[in-house]
């Protein structure tokens, strides 16, 4: 489906980014377009990558003529621009607002206008009963994105894909602690009982890919993911990186919740389980119904969210399996030094 046709990555410096560039360069794709703000690493990946199909588009989703003038003769989008990270998001919130959920909507409706067939929006399980404003501003991305699907139908089909911490991605805490690792400082925990789902980038573009064959208007698609400890992820490093440094534990950021929930109950409900995915169809519903008002669903009750806590968590082998499948693990146990 990808065949001669033109996708548009907002975002796209990022690790998703570059992830999706390593699937569809050599392929018989006719063109991908990066989308950012941050013109350094246009240019790091300009000369890095030095493939004619990669266009670059300066601007901010922020920005709706900034993002129409990219949109047009785009078949695809995958929209990954956000502000992602939890304590600056916690102390800027109206920024968090402005990029994840009044961006998204500058993206939905100029994808829209220009006739763009399929758009995929990139949420988190923060967004999942969300206690900080990172994952409060992803909640209102989602709704935005499946309001926006009611009005753009089959024309332009838009999707939500959710999924855990992506292992190894830009900011995230295993290229942090294996930095730590090789200058023989104490891994720092937060809360050793803190679990969180474990996902590969490749993981991520591969659910993306999934939405965009399968997914109907308004659509959420989850893959399903394993779960650790912080613990058991900072004990696998450790073994990994032939380390015995200790490990000190620091108390709970602010904003960071035990554990991270990737479908609700309700959502739970109504999803249809798909082996390795669910997917959850879009409530469209209008107000005029009663279930909003006076009626419940008994079922809701009889579930239990789909959280990293309730799932079968992996050991610290299984931990160093999955560890081993990363390149930032592979380049740190051969010797090669950690760049944050």
């Amino acid at each position: 489906m990808f065949k001669n046709k033109t996708i548009l990555i907002t975002g796209g410096t990022g690790t998703f980014g570059n992830a999706v560039l390593r699937r569809f360069l050599e392929t018989d794709i006719a063109e991908i377009r990066v989308f950012s703000r941050d013109e350094k690493k246009q240019d790091d990946m300009r000369k890095e990558y030095a493939n004619s199909k990669l266009k670059f588009y300066i601007g901010d989703v922020r920005n709706a003529d900034s993002v129409r003038d990219a949109m047009g003769g785009v078949d695809y989008v995958f929209h990954a621009a956000a502000l992602k990270q939890v304590p600056s998001c916690e102390f800027f919130p109206v920024e968090a607002l402005r990029t994840n959920a009044l961006g998204t909507h500058n993206v939905l409706t100029q994808a829209t206008a220009a006739g763009v067939s399929r758009v995929i929006v990139l949420s988190t399980d923060k967004a999942v009963y969300p206690i900080n404003a990172m994952g409060i501003s992803k909640a209102m991305m989602e709704k935005v994105a499946v309001a926006q699907s009611r009005v753009s139908g089959e024309r332009t089909v838009i999707n939500v894909t959710r999924y855990g911490n992506v292992m190894a991605s830009r900011g995230s805490v295993i290229p942090l602690f294996l930095k730590y690792l090789q200058d023989g400082r104490p891994l720092t925990v937060t809360d050793p009982n803190m679990t969180r789902f474990m996902m590969s980038i490749d993981d991520a573009v591969d659910l993306v890919l999934y939405a965009f064959t399968h997914g109907n208007p308004g659509d959420t698609f989850v893959q399903k993911a394993p779960s650790a400890t912080i613990e058991t992820l900072a004990l696998a490093l450790k073994k990994l990186m032939n380390s015995d440094v200790p490990v000190t534990i620091i108390g709970t950021r602010h904003g960071e919740k035990l554990y991270e929930s990737l479908l609700t109950r309700e959502e739970l409900a109504v999803a249809e389980d798909l082996g390795g995915y669910y997917r959850v169809p879009a409530d469209n519903r209008d107000l005029n119904y009663a279930a909003y008002f006076s009626e419940g669903c008994e079922e809701v009750s009889l579930k239990e969210d789909y959280n990293s806590h309730n799932i079968a968590l992996l050991d610290v082998d299984s931990m160093c399996e999955l560890l081993m499948t990363l390149e930032c693990v592979q380049k740190a146990m051969n010797g090669e030094r950690v760049e944050l």
